[in-house]
């Protein structure tokens, strides 16, 4: 069980919210160019090119968390910043996340780099229909709060929207339950991929004048030498 906020227009509600499927979409870029670009960022780091985009990973939900601290093996892993759809009661809610991802092990299996890492996401979350007519002009921003360097920063309007990617899913592999979450892409990083030991999210609305933020920090677990 994951407590979040519906933050809504008119107040906000608790939501009691059960994971059941947890579904990491990559590639999910519209522009050719900067989608390359994040694809080059990755290879240089030896993780293959995809065989086709958009792609969608399947992750332990139990790998999800509100919490302001996670643990972590080694320092090879790395945050990134993305929009979050949540499905509950048949309605579509958005937060923001961090598909935070072993960048060593990513070389081996994409898959797996994601499954050993935990995903921080916001415990407030918004309507989908708040703020789906208005979409493309939110933004995306993540900063590394031990020095204050901005990440990543950019429009949604860069990435495929939430509900297409989510249509896009079911039409492969059926209609997805109450309790799916699903991660919707990033943004490239500024200054080349990196570990950092904590991050800062946020998903800004500058039409309603609001936004959802979430920081954690990363505690590193020591790794044991045989």
């Amino acid at each position: 069980m994951i407590d979040l906020v519906i933050q809504r227009e008119a107040g906000s509600e608790p939501l009691a919210f059960t994971p059941r499927k947890l579904v990491i979409a990559g590639w999910t870029g519209r522009d050719a160019a900067v989608l390359e670009a994040h694809i080059e960022e990755l290879a240089e780091l030896g993780v293959a090119r995809p065989n086709a985009v958009p792609i969608y990973y399947r992750v332990s939900a139990s790998q999800l968390t509100t919490e302001p601290s996670v643990e972590m093996v080694g320092r090879d892993g790395s945050g990134e910043v993305e929009a979050v759809l949540w499905k509950h009661g048949g309605e579509l809610y958005v937060g923001v996340g961090s598909d935070h991802t072993d960048r060593k092990l990513e070389t081996v299996g994409i898959t797996l780099s994601k499954q050993v890492c935990a995903k921080p996401v916001s415990p407030v979350v918004w309507p989908w229909r708040e703020v789906s007519e208005h979409w493309d002009q939110l933004q995306l921003r993540s900063t590394l709060p031990a020095t204050g360097e901005v990440y990543q920063d950019g429009p949604v309007s860069g990435l495929r929207r939430p509900d297409e990617l989510l249509a896009e899913y079911e039409a492969r592999e059926g209609v997805v339950p109450d309790g799916t979450v699903m991660f919707c892409g990033t943004l490239p990083v500024q200054g080349g991929i990196r570990f950092a030991d904590g991050m800062g999210l946020e998903l800004i609305d500058p039409i309603r004048s609001r936004a959802l933020r979430h920081h954690y920090a990363v505690s590193v677990l020591p790794i044991a030498e045989a």
